[in-house]
């Protein structure tokens, strides 16, 4: 087992454990807004964390948990994921995508959107496509922030960029990339970035 392969199946027992307080703590709160309570701001605030957090531990399994090359993931799945996380977010996510995928290249696109995350703080538009076994992942906004070493370290694991727990993504993914037996091109310009593989 190679580092990579650890790095994941930590990643998975992380997000495996947290998932059950959080579910917890949810159906505390659904109890005491059965006593009236479902008016108090506290109680919404509540709520609204846990499902914020609840999206987000869902994102992070499939972004940083194991998966074997062909093992798949529903559609149906990741559409419900996307949606429950960026939700009122300024990111919008438009997954094109129609048909089930191997969770590998699911958990390599989800790991592209939280480089796009990077770069878009402001918010913007992502589209994600695929045409037979080619994956295309665009993002525009009018406003970027945009770290060329990073993206260039996206696709070059070579390339020198310094690499911190706020960015660490970008370093998972030509591990991951090659896992899938897939290739990185990233394309920056601007306003605008793509990523295919």
């Amino acid at each position: 087992m190679n580092g990579t392969d650890l790095n994941a199946l930590i990643g998975s027992r992380i997000c495996h454990d947290l998932i059950s307080p959080l579910g917890a703590i949810g159906n505390g709160v659904e109890l005491l807004t059965m006593t009236g309570l479902n008016t108090a701001p506290e109680i919404t605030l509540i709520s609204e964390s846990i499902e914020n957090a609840n999206a987000r531990i869902r994102f992070f399994r499939i972004a940083f948990g194991a998966s074997s090359r062909e093992a798949k993931i529903g559609n149906a799945e990741v559409r419900r994921v996307l949606a429950d996380l960026y939700r009122g977010n300024r990111m919008r996510v438009d997954w094109r995508i129609e048909e089930d995928t191997r969770r590998i290249e699911a958990k390599l696109a989800f790991l592209i959107i939280q480089c796009f995350e990077s770069a878009l703080p402001w918010g913007g538009k992502l589209a994600v496509t695929r045409t037979g076994d080619d994956w295309s992942i665009y993002g525009a906004a009018e406003r970027m922030k945009i770290d060329p070493d990073l993206w260039e370290y996206a696709s070059n694991p070579h390339a020198g960029a310094e690499i911190s727990a706020s960015n660490v993504h970008f370093a998972l993914l030509a591990p991951t990339a090659e896992l899938a037996g897939r290739k990185l091109k990233t394309a920056t310009n601007g306003n605008s970035i793509s990523v295919s593989f």
